[in-house]
């Protein structure tokens, strides 16, 4: 993991070395972006905006097409010891593909727009995407693969475990803890110190006032189950915009 309270050039802190050397900074790599659709494209524009070159997609539904000027090629295609960042908010569709890509020998990228905010003590783990607007307090951690979307707040002492999506407009208070591929849908709110299952998903504008048991979705306010999804399962698409 690497600690950030930048959004290009993630230093870290005065206790731990710096684990990714001159090597990890934006002008010295070109990233490769695995996914062409929404949050693919979303991705680009924050990569845009924080200054750091990239390479192009990687999409097998849109492989030898040109994206935003950009090319597309197969995931399989990414050149060993490339850099990249997994822009796809299903959090199955991303633990495949980092898997597949960690397997070709590519590294995975944190990506944080210069409009976020990243208070100290926190850490983004590899692979991590913070949009523009994105509020992410102090002594936080996100785990590898997560994505806090435009506008979204992460409170204090909160936990995101890996591949977490908090999509736009999300609050989550403090001291929460987000189980692996969690998701908190947007303008949704967690209350404090509540716990969110593994694959759980909190469906748009939800108010989580209870802790949520893994796989279960809920919706409303107060947030109710409304079905429970098999472990590891895709996340239902509330959010068309956002694949």
């Amino acid at each position: 993991m690497s600690t950030t309270d930048s959004p290009t050039t993630p230093p870290a802190p005065a206790d731990r070395p710096d684990p990714s050397g001159a090597a990890d900074r934006p002008d010295h790599w070109e990233l490769w972006i695995a996914g062409a659709g929404g949050v693919g494209r979303e991705a680009l524009d924050t990569a845009l905006a924080a200054g750091v070159p990239v390479a192009g997609f990687l999409d097998d539904g849109q492989h030898g097409a040109t994206v935003r000027g950009l090319p597309v090629r197969r995931p399989a295609d990414v050149p060993p010891g490339a850099r990249y960042l997994v822009g796809i908010a299903d959090p199955a569709v991303r633990q495949r593909l980092a898997a597949l890509l960690d397997g070709r020998g590519a590294v995975p990228a944190i990506l944080v727009h210069p409009r976020a905010l990243i208070a100290p003590d926190t850490v983004l783990g590899p692979g991590c995407l913070v949009m523009g607007g994105a509020y992410v307090s102090s002594s936080v951690r996100l785990g590898a693969h997560s994505q806090v979307h435009y506008n979204a707040t992460v409170g204090h002492d909160t936990v995101l475990g890996e591949r977490v999506t908090v999509y736009p407009g999300g609050n989550v208070s403090g001291a929460v803890h987000l189980a692996d591929g969690a998701t908190v849908g947007s303008n949704a709110v967690v209350l404090q110190g509540r716990k969110i299952g593994a694959d759980a998903f909190v469906g748009a504008a939800a108010v989580v006032t209870r802790d949520v048991p893994p796989g279960e979705v809920v919706v409303g306010s107060p947030a109710r189950p409304l079905r429970r999804q098999p472990p590891g399962g895709r996340a239902p698409r509330r959010h068309p915009d956002r694949p």
